[in-house]
């Protein structure tokens, strides 16, 4: 059984209550890594009701925390009596926390309130407590050592009248014998735990009288303890304020499972108006939106005659379609206050494109319908992908397919006077492809192109034009002398800082701009700088931003962009924080980031030369980290050096103590790769002391037995040999080049390796990082992670380079909970110190403090 010591650490992890056949028997389940921990309620109040305190309590621990402190209060004051109102308002919050099926969270509640009361000891009789007693509370008294259960069985044919079979069963103290029907106290049986509850089980009965008249056809012999029950009836048992009394009477409601239905609603979004031809205009201030609301209970979407039935139900529970059911009543009226309203164009353009809206701060499904929902499929990814695009027949030159895609791509949004973000990498032709949209757009209208670029740029706009668009006019809009009049079709390029001493003239510039492109784009990525501010006021039909810096790296610069070519999709400045970038970056909320993405996704184009499709000529590259546990031996060692190290550091200064991390770092890494390396033993035993050797092994096996190459890269020269003498033991042929290696040794070395003499080659990362053509490979392994991703690749693209004709399989071993994994994360969620590391690798650990320091290098367990 856990100490408390114990609970407190168990918080983190989900709990779930498990009742018992009888209350003292009940359970808190945890559900920790190492295995399922169990502990009784009584144990688990104390930690439960501290633990709240905690941030890193798991979200079910904290909502138990409600029904355990309000125990808490209730005992205090001399029983588990009836709730006040607020403590009752508690109360039923925290059922809805804890399990979303109403009644179901209730019932939990409540056993975990008789498990308490079970082995409670009585408080201090005062008169200050008793006056707290309901009159209708069960008295408090040890003698008490029954619980008990309604249980509801539905008629098939029920009359008005005649709804439901209620049957009692009684629940002795643990140890007192197992449960049993209430037909058993009028059968004249002799056991003596049914006699002893004959009395308890009638006087709890009777104080039900007032609230629940079936209570005293149930005391009567002749029911057995089963009584019929009125619709009236039926729904008083699930009334709110009767729920008190039944809690403190240790009486449990039972309904049968298929009258628990979930209420749920959905929208259907509509254009007021018929948009026409004019479809660049939908999303348009002036336009109207609206949704209309469909109400379902499970699959069955409700008439309004059938909403109206729930609503004048006295507590939700009402037979519709033949069937009972059970709904929230507060739900219910909340649902009836909503009516069809209006919402702007981005509302509805989020909503066709995340199929939910966020409504009255809830969570809403959303369809589409009509020319909307073909909106929102000309968005989706999967049209832009596999729908044909044509060039431009004006077009001098041959696009490619992914160049294809991101013409039509660019063409669905700015039909629709929308705007996005092109953000290939470099050199993949962004500006041919804004060529061909102009070209393209030409056919049915004459409206110039605006492109504003650095100037360092300028010049190569005009050549690019020329070049695949002969015969368009470009003006070049700069220096000294320069002008618009005359402009109505073809190009005009200027510089950002012409555009922000000139904003005034070209906002105003007559016929108006069909297209305003803003080309390395992160010189807007500031909102509130001259150069931004001065762009918004310049109208076009749409905006394209071009750039082949990723834009997801820094959130605000995401909405900067984001809200100039599609304004008001992400909200305000302030309201996108806290929608997204605070729970984001600060939280790392991965549902609020999946959000994030598929809702920003029709509307930004990244693509990397690494992509499949980008390069066909270039296989894919298939990357996979191996997660490692250490073995006992590796743990001894690593926490020993932890230990060991952290303490000299921490009285140490200036170089020395730099000296130090960096050798606390080295001497990590090294563990983690073999405790050989570590010890810096030479011929002793390898195999059974490293979990990242016995992934090795696995993989060179299935490497080999495929006939497949391998490249195995080390930092490490000594870990290369210990490779290699592990390799010969395994009678596995292999080479391994170092910084020893001759540059003629090297040569002979690449010859044999691609021309198929052996699968292994072991290369030290320094020595063989850069210059060597290996394409006979098609497995990389990265036995010891070097901090510097960049140098990784360099090391990859040996094998993953042109000439490689088969798929590249790279695998990085890491070993759990170790440094390794503390840098990779790192390098994957804090960019400024990312940044530091693949710069400096361990260098730039070493100014960190010495707490931060410890938690790098900690081993978690």
């Amino acid at each position: 059984m856990p100490t408390r010591p114990d609970l407190r650490l168990l918080l983190r992890y989900p709990v779930e209550f498990e009742p018992g056949e009888h209350p003292s028997e009940s359970r808190f389940v945890f559900h920790a890594p190492d295995g399922d921990h169990r502990a009784t309620a009584n144990e688990s109040i104390g930690p439960l009701s501290q633990g709240i305190r905690v941030m890193s309590a798991d979200a079910s621990v904290r909502a138990w925390a409600t029904p355990a402190i309000l125990a808490l209060r209730i005992m205090a004051r001399g029983g588990l009596s009836s709730p006040d109102d607020t403590e009752l308002n508690q109360l039923q919050n925290a059922a809805r926390a804890i399990d979303t099926s109403p009644g179901a969270g209730q019932s939990k509640i409540n056993a975990f309130l008789r498990a308490l009361a079970v082995d409670a000891p009585p408080a201090a009789s005062t008169p200050q407590r008793q006056a707290y007693l309901s009159p209708k509370a069960v008295p408090r008294t040890r003698e008490i050592t029954f619980s008990y259960s309604l249980i509801v069985a539905f008629l098939e044919r029920p009359t008005d009248n005649e709804a439901a079979v209620v049957r009692l069963r009684v629940q002795p103290r643990a140890g007192a014998g197992a449960a049993f029907d209430a037909s058993d106290l009028f059968s004249g049986s002799t056991r003596p735990i049914v006699q002893d509850a004959l009395k308890p089980a009638q006087a709890m009965l009777r104080r039900l009288d007032d609230w629940w008249p079936a209570a005293e056809r149930m005391r009567d012999a002749h029911s057995r303890g089963a009584v019929t029950v009125s619709p009236d009836e039926l729904a008083r048992l699930g009334d709110r304020a009767f729920a008190a009394t039944l809690m403190a009477n240790r009486v449990e409601v039972r309904w049968p499972p298929e009258l628990i239905r979930e209420l749920s609603t959905s929208a259907v979004v509509r254009r007021q108006e018929s948009p026409g031809s004019d479809r660049q205009s939908a999303f348009t201030q002036g336009q109207l939106f609206a949704f209309d609301w469909q109400v379902a209970l499970g699959n069955d979407v409700l008439s309004p005659t059938e909403l109206d039935q729930l609503a004048s139900s006295q507590n939700g529970l009402l037979r519709m379609r033949d069937r009972w059911v059970f709904v929230d009543k507060a739900k219910i009226n909340k649902v009836l206050e909503r009516t069809s309203r209006q919402i702007s164009p981005m509302d509805a353009l989020r909503a066709a494109v995340t199929g939910e809206l966020e409504i009255d701060g809830e969570r809403t499904d959303i369809d589409t319908v009509g020319w909307l929902e073909e909106v929102r499929r000309r968005l989706s990814v999967q049209d832009r992908d596999i729908a044909p695009a044509v060039q431009p027949a004006a077009l001098k030159g041959t696009l490619r397919d992914y160049q294809l895609q991101g013409l039509r791509w660019m063409t669905q949004l700015v039909d629709l006077g929308l705007g996005g973000i092109l953000a290939d990498d470099m050199g993949l032709g962004k500006t041919v492809m804004l060529i061909a949209l102009h070209l393209q757009r030409s056919a049915t209208t004459s409206a110039p192109t605006l492109v504003v670029c650095p100037a360092s740029v300028l010049g190569n706009w005009e050549r690019e034009i020329n070049r695949f668009a002969p015969g368009v006019n470009v003006r070049r809009y700069h220096g000294a002398g320069r002008r618009l009049d005359g402009v109505t079709d073809g190009f005009v390029v200027t510089t950002y800082a012409t555009m922000r001493a000139d904003h005034l003239e070209l906002s105003e510039h007559s016929p108006g701009w069909g297209l305003v492109v803003a080309d390395e784009a992160q010189n807007v990525k500031n909102p509130r700088a001259r150069t931004a501010q001065a762009l918004r006021d310049i109208p076009a039909v749409a905006r394209l931003a071009l750039t082949g810096t990723p834009v997801e790296n820094n959130l605000s610069e995401l909405w900067a962009i984001l809200d100039w070519t599609t304004p008001g999709l992400l909200g305000s400045y302030e309201q996108f924080r806290s929608t997204w970038s605070r729970p984001i970056e600060s939280r790392r909320d991965s549902d609020k980031a999946a959000g994030l993405s598929a809702l920003i996704r029709p509307f930004v184009l990244r693509r990397r030369k690494s992509d499949p499709g980008i390069a066909p000529e270039l296989p894919p590259k298939i990357e996979t980290d191996h997660q490692i546990n250490l073995t006992r031996e590796q743990v001894g060692l690593y926490e020993a050096v932890v230990r060991d190290t952290m303490a000299q550091i921490q009285s140490a200064e200036g170089i020395r103590r730099r000296g130090l991390v960096v050798k606390l770092l080295t001497q990590l890494k090294q563990i983690c790769n073999h405790p050989a390396q570590f010890l810096r033993e030479t011929d002793s035993r390898l195999t059974g002391r490293s979990g990242k050797l016995s992934v090795f092994d696995e993989l060179i096996e299935e490497i080999v037995a495929e006939d497949g190459a391998v490249l195995v890269f080390t930092q490490y020269a000594q870990m290369g040999r210990h490779i290699t003498r592990h390799l010969e033991e395994k009678h596995i042929k292999h080479q391994f080049l170092h910084g020893g290696t001759t540059i003629r040794a090297r040569e002979k070395m690449v010859h044999r390796f691609q021309a198929g003499e052996l699968p292994v080659f072991v290369l030290s990362l320094k020595a063989a990082g850069v210059g060597l053509n290996l394409t006979k490979a098609d497995h990389v392994i990265h036995y010891d992670r070097w901090w510097n991703p960049a140098v990784e690749d360099q090391a990859t693209d040996r094998a993953h380079r042109i000439g490689q004709t088969k798929n590249v399989q790279v695998h990085r071993l890491i070993n759990e909970g170790t440094i390794e994994e503390s840098i990779a994360e790192l390098i994957r969620s804090k960019r400024s110190l990312a940044d530091a590391v693949v710069n400096g690798g361990e260098g730039a650990l070493t100014e960190l403090s010495d707490s931060a320091l410890a938690d790098l290098v900690r081993l978690r367990k």
